[in-house]
């Protein structure tokens, strides 16, 4: 017990009577300070709504392939935090996915009512750091939250210290009304889960704590009252919402650990009323405590101007006037850019500070408020290979190879090896998810992740990114291995996994849930293939230069006879029967057998389910866009006559009534999204149930948009009204999907069944927002309408297959 400080403070030590006092809306309200919170461990612990209309962290740079203190940024900071509906959210420190808080809420009490942030209110976000065109300069954001009958005003304003370990943030109350206070309430969730936290109050402010990681609270201003407690039974949030003041406070919860809450009265509120707020942290108390103490002193300017790089100091705008061609891209867009800027900044926030090049998929949790926190969960903040090429083929489009070069290094980490912990298998492949550290987390064997890496060294190599002795080098350590595995496959023995790998086939196509042979996959593979015998080749290999080729050839010529039917059964306005499936665990295209039940969604025939995987044989050059299997699926992938289920187009309107554009599915038939019966998230309660449905997903408007510039160039025919068109319909409609805070998401509302959460057509779900992919999709199709040609295309695969 001698680390709780338990100390029986007397009311006039803690200065609750004068505090008890000035709220003269209660009657001479007696405020009781005790010793241990009650009530542990509190309530379930759940993450926080995944749609995220903000995310954030510092600006740093490099030096030698790293980060560290010695760059010209200085101090790495190692803090990312991100804002939903008006809050601020997981907030992490260490590592990318080590969430430190579930949420930071304000409070405001009057005579006669308690409003949390929690609560419906009128809120609006915009960037604090704006170009004369509206473009943002940084991720500080202002959070403006209106009590929806007018008594208040809260105005935020949200970034991190970029030299220390701090989240600062900045709240500015309007009220007309007397005698009203605001309290702010934090949710530690510290070392990423909810249930073993330890907190206590301390004459700096609030400490949370689990192990060596520890979360201090201060403020500018003395707190008045405060206290700390377990999370919906002693946390102090239900009294204020009874009473309108905080009658009991607590000093620490004892010695049994559990979902804590900290709570301190900021103080009497009128016009303008401004507090400066930061949650810092360490791995010792009296280091956080110290953070957060350097971070107000430095104040509130000077803070925000180093995290946005005015003056001599080095920040987000100094990364956004390193990006080279995104001036010529900027008329490209049909927003002047405000996207673009903001998704450079987005991909670049989600990389991990610690393991430099680490990209992960999303800075959120999926589904979060019903996922369980009970213990630790990486959620989408941790790397799946295909993201992450499409992420770093995103960096090199804005001009950023040193980023793309770093993750390339980076993927070395999570290629499986003879000393990858647990493997009884084979070697080469690329592990299907991974915490940042390249700890294990999921092991199938998806082969377009195996793929991918060689492709990207290629880019690489050919932008002068990488040179020949470079390349020759990763041709020896990580690319021959992989190219190995994609012709002759092998065992993948590793925790559960035990199966026999033989590509084409692939135990996991792109949306990790069936075998088999898949076009998006067997594009990949043909692709890096092909890649592999050139850098082969390059490097004086020459006999697995021709065996890498010849097998990219065979695999090539059996693409339509496995994957293309003839005999379709799909019962729409536009469907001849002649079109691409998604995947066939069978090698005849034509066969009537069923793929695997997945997402609570039974198995149905393999000709009724389309996706738009065929596209990338276009991308990555396999297939030409006037190609007769190509051309032949359009009419089916588009029709919008087939039954709910099975559809995977569907249309959405501008906003300013300029027209329509598309949007896709990921296949029919998907499982991976709301329940269109009940309206219930995904899985919640932790099972499948059979209505889940599968939304709109954004990012195919950017592949749909890339096979048209495609097709374009392939008809001769990429004029300036053509641009236009393809700006004005899939730039665009990506830019309408975004949020108020710019943010792109996984899935949107498509209109089909149950709508429980309330979302408008077209609007981001709480599956993950902000996604990386969808990003860095709208970045590249942005430089392919800028080139007129594709971004990611090889031509070299389709001088190989000729």
């Amino acid at each position: 017990m001698k680390n709780y400080n338990l100390i029986t403070i007397s009311l006039l030590a803690l200065g609750l009577t004068a505090c008890g006092a000035q709220n003269t809306n209660q009657s001479q309200t007696v405020q009781t300070s005790k010793t241990t919170a009650p009530g542990a461990p509190g309530s379930d612990p759940f993450w926080s709504y995944a749609g995220k209309t903000g995310i954030g962290t510092s600006y740093e740079q490099y030096q030698n392939g790293h980060y560290t203190s010695d760059a010209p940024t200085g101090v790495v900071s190692k803090v990312w935090f991100s804002i939903a509906k008006g809050m601020i959210t997981e907030t992490m420190f260490g590592l990318i996915h080590q969430a430190q808080i579930k949420d930071m809420q304000f409070v405001v009490t009057g005579k006669d009512f308690t409003v949390s942030e929690a609560d419906d209110l009128d809120v609006t976000i915009d960037y604090l750091y704006k170009d004369e065109q509206g473009r943002p300069l940084s991720l500080a954001y202002k959070i403006v939250s209106k009590d929806k009958q007018g008594r208040f005003t809260l105005e935020k304003h949200v970034f991190t210290d970029p030299d220390g370990q701090s989240l600062f943030v900045r709240s500015v109350f309007n009220t007309d009304l007397k005698d009203v206070k605001a309290y702010v309430v934090v949710n530690p969730y510290i070392d990423n889960n909810g249930l073993d936290d330890f907190a206590k109050t301390t004459e700096q402010g609030l400490v949370a704590w689990q192990g060596d990681n520890y979360l201090t609270l201060q403020a500018n201003t003395e707190f008045g009252a405060k206290t700390v407690g377990f999370t919906g039974v002693s946390d102090g949030l239900d009294e204020l919402k009874k009473s309108q003041a905080l009658n009991t406070s607590y000093s620490n919860t004892g010695e049994q650990s559990g979902n804590v809450s900290l709570l301190a009265e900021l103080g009497n509120i009128e016009s303008n009323t401004t507090f400066d707020l930061v949650l810092s942290f360490a791995h010792n108390e009296q280091q956080s405590a110290e953070q957060g103490a350097q971070t107000l002193a430095k104040g509130y300017q000077s803070v925000l101007d180093n995290y946005n790089g005015k003056g001599t100091a080095f920040g987000w705008q100094d990364y956004l006037q390193s990006l080279t061609p995104i001036n010529k891209m900027t008329g490209q867009t049909a927003d002047n850019g405000k996207l673009l800027y903001t998704s450079a900044m987005v991909l670049k926030a989600q990389e991990d500070k610690t393991h430099a090049g680490a990209l992960i998929a999303s800075l959120s949790n999926p589904w979060g408020e019903t996922v369980s926190a009970k213990t630790g969960s990486t959620g989408y903040k941790a790397v799946w290979v295909r993201d992450f090429y499409q992420v770093a083929m995103a960096f090199m489009a804005l001009g950023d190879t040193a980023t793309a070069k770093i993750a390339f290094e980076y993927l070395e980490k999570v290629q499986v090896n003879s000393k990858t912990p647990g493997n009884n298998g084979d070697t080469g492949w690329f592990l299907q998810k991974t915490h940042v550290d390249g700890e294990l987390e999921w092991v199938g064997v998806q082969l377009d992740q195996t793929a991918m890496p060689i492709m990207l060294a290629w880019k690489l190599h050919q932008a002068n990114v990488l040179s020949d002795a470079e390349l020759k080098d990763w041709y020896a350590r990580m690319l021959k291995p992989a190219a190995d595995f994609l012709v002759e496959g092998g065992l993948a023995k590793i925790l559960w996994n035990d199966t026999q790998i033989t590509p084409p086939a692939t135990q996991q196509e792109r949306w990790e849930e069936q075998s088999g042979y898949s076009p998006s996959t067997t594009a990949a593979i043909v692709a890096g293939l092909v890649t592999a015998s050139d850098i082969a080749a390059l490097s004086g290999d020459d006999k697995n230069a021709q065996r890498y080729l010849a097998t990219a050839k065979k695999y090539n010529n059996d693409i339509e006879s496995q994957m293309f039917t003839t005999e379709g059964n799909l019962k729409g306005e536009n469907s001849d029967g002649e079109y691409f499936i998604r995947i066939g665990q069978d090698t005849d295209a034509k066969s009537d057998t069923k793929i695997n039940a997945n997402n609570g969604r039974e198995g149905f025939n393999k000709k009724q389910i389309l996706d738009g995987g065929f596209l990338e044989l276009v991308r990555y050059g396999v297939r030409g866009a006037n190609d007769e299997s190509i051309v032949k699926t359009l009419p089916e992938y588009d029709d919008e006559t087939l039954e709910d289920n099975l559809q995977v187009k569907y249309s959405f309107s501008f906003d300013d009534g300029s027209g329509t554009f598309t949007g896709y599915r990921r296949y029919g038939n998907d499982g991976y999204g709301e329940d269109e019966v009940t309206g219930t998230n995904y899985a919640e309660g932790g099972s499948n149930t059979p209505g889940q449905r599968g939304r709109v997903w954004p990012f195919f408007t950017g592949e749909r948009g890339h096979y048209e510039i495609a097709a374009a160039n392939a008809n001769n025919a990429l004029d300036d009204a053509k641009q236009a068109q393809i700006k004005n319909s899939y730039v665009k409609g990506l830019e309408q999907f975004a949020n108020e805070g710019m943010m792109l998401p996984e899935q949107v509302w498509d209109g089909v069944g149950v709508n429980k959460a309330g979302y408008t057509l077209g609007e981001g779900t709480n599956s993950a927002t902000p996604l990386a992919w969808t990003h860095a999709e709208y970045i590249k199709l942005v430089r392919s309408l800028s080139d007129k040609q594709v971004w990611d295309h090889y031509p070299v695969v389709k001088k190989a297959l000729k």
